[in-house]
């Protein structure tokens, strides 16, 4: 059973060439779990949360296991559009622009490359923004 804060070796294996092929970023240690940054800004962040304290993620309880989830930012303009579907996406309680992605076996890797990299671009600043190419894609 894992613990609140607890990050699978295996979802931190993926999430890792991804956050660090973008210019500056670095990553550390958070409250809870593990998050990326570009100077001071946080524009990913992994974690186990503790269902049993934040309702929110009871839904996505599997067998007693709490999910495992990362926060990122969105262009305002496509908030909704990620988000509007519900599941794997839905929009965090704090923040204009701040989405949850549930992760697990149904992640599309390529996608969440994608919306890392925006979330890179949304946070840092605009000359390192501007070098940010689109990752490779996932095999």
């Amino acid at each position: 059973m894992s613990s609140p804060g607890d990050v699978p070796p295996e979802i931190l294996a993926r999430l890792r060439p991804i956050c660090r092929q973008l210019p500056e970023s670095y990553e550390e240690p958070a409250w809870i779990g593990v998050r990326w940054r570009i100077r001071t800004r946080t524009f990913a962040h992994v974690y186990t949360p503790d269902a049993d304290r934040f309702a929110v993620y009871e839904p996505y309880v599997v067998a007693g296991q709490p999910p495992v989830v990362m926060t990122f930012r969105v262009p305002v303009d496509d908030l909704l559009g990620l988000t509007a579907d519900g599941f794997p996406y839905f929009r965090a309680d704090w923040g204009h622009n701040v989405v949850v992605a549930v992760l697990g076996d149904h992640t599309d890797w390529t996608e969440l490359a994608e919306l890392i990299t925006d979330s890179y671009r949304e946070m840092a600043p605009k000359f390192l923004a501007a070098r940010a190419a689109l990752p490779p894609p996932i095999s």
